[in-house]
């Protein structure tokens, strides 16, 4: 799968508005500057009940939480902010609890719309608390981070962490709305931006292979934040991930292609207590382990896994292994949800641009992640 571009304006043939096409529970992915102060008219019409819940954190609040609370009640809406702690380990159900049991608090009812203000994190547990309260309830997704806006926000994964892996509990609960604004961006800390382009690398390698040029190109005006190279990431990123979801919702076969990088970042993030790694860091490290699995079954040449290396360390994301217990991260990748028939399976890359998903035995995952040999 391509996104098609103009080649003379050199800019992705996606505009600030994409259909994630599901039928009946369809909806719009909107990217565009100063969103965060229109919040309030776009929901209008969606009708929902006056009561509305800005899930966030505090740090968001703080730089966000007046801008969207004036425009929910310059339309009407009666929101109140419910702010919990930032940070993976906060994917609990501790932390769901917590949010449904302010929702019966305060009687809410099945029109009340929970606004998901934040990070991958936010999104995952709002969206996940939304799908169970009541047996479902309204909610909007309003991405501040990259890895959320590019990502995690489109699709209706919602979910929260178990000792024994990552993302284990949770919906299939699509959105009402993604409603992203990059200028929230601004405000991120250069390591969260960071690890948000990993997600965004992986939709090169995946679908789109000009587009992937086009990050090894620019990746300076990338990193440095310039607006007409920040919307072509996001805008791209957000087609891409959209044309697969509405291709296949609940990942029954072509879905699986989002999870390049996944089994083995997942399996680091497990073993590192969810406090080691950003999930972009890890799912950079995974990528580049599935591209040399894919050279040693003979499926790539050694460029591919030499150029996706190349592209996550220049983005200042980590390229190699970290000094884990082969055999501690192969647990973890058994407990993956991914695992099927209790075969631990890949996303490999073949090419820049496409991906096959193959079951791969275990001695051959273990010679690559106890391979002492840098990619060069």
């Amino acid at each position: 799968m391509t996104i098609y571009r103009d080649e003379t304006e050199h800019t992705p043939a996606v505009n600030d508005r994409i259909c994630v096409d599901l039928g009946d529970r369809s909806y719009e992915v909107v990217v565009q500057d100063g969103l965060l102060d229109r919040i309030g008219e776009l929901l209008v019409p969606f009708k929902l009940g006056p009561d509305t819940v800005v899930l966030t954190n505090p740090l968001v609040k703080r730089h966000y939480g007046a801008r969207v609370v004036r425009s929910l009640r310059a339309v009407g809406l009666k929101p109140t902010v419910l702010a919990i702690p930032d940070g993976e380990r906060t994917k609990s159900l501790k932390w769901v609890a917590i949010v449904l049991n302010e929702l019966l608090r305060r009687r809410y009812e099945r029109k009340a719309c929970l606004v998901a203000l934040g990070g991958g994190v936010i999104g995952d547990l709002a969206g996940f608390a939304a799908s169970i309260y009541l047996r479902g309830i309204p909610f909007v997704q309003v991405p501040t981070t990259l890895v959320a806006q590019v990502d995690s926000s489109i699709g209706g994964k919602t979910g929260v962490n178990h000792l024994r892996g990552k993302n284990l509990i949770g919906t299939f609960y699509q959105p009402k709305l993604v409603l992203i604004d990059p200028g929230t961006l601004r405000t991120l800390p250069p390591r969260d931006y960071r690890a948000g382009l990993a997600e965004v690398i992986k939709y090169g390698v995946i679908a789109d292979a000009p587009f992937f040029e086009f990050l090894e190109q620019d990746m300076d005006q990338i990193l440095k934040l310039l607006p007409a190279a920040v919307l072509r990431v996001i805008r791209t990123s957000c087609a891409i991930k959209a044309a697969v979801v509405s291709a296949d919702e609940r990942e029954g076969d072509h879905r699986r292609i989002l999870n390049f990088g996944h089994t083995v970042g997942h399996a680091l993030e497990t073993v590192g207590g969810y406090r080691r790694y950003r999930h972009g860091e890890a799912v950079a490290i995974g990528m580049v382990v599935a591209a040399r699995l894919a050279e040693r079954l003979g499926l790539a040449d050694a460029t591919v896994a030499t150029r996706i290396r190349t592209l996550t360390t220049r983005t200042g994301l980590p390229g190699d292994l970290p000094p884990h217990s082969a055999s501690a991260l192969i647990q973890a990748m058994r407990q993956d949800k991914k695992v099927q028939d209790r075969r631990i399976h890949f996303v490999l890359p073949d090419r820049i641009g496409h991906v096959v998903v193959r079951p791969v035995e275990e001695p051959e995952i273990r010679h690559v992640l106890t391979s002492k040999q840098p990619i060069t």
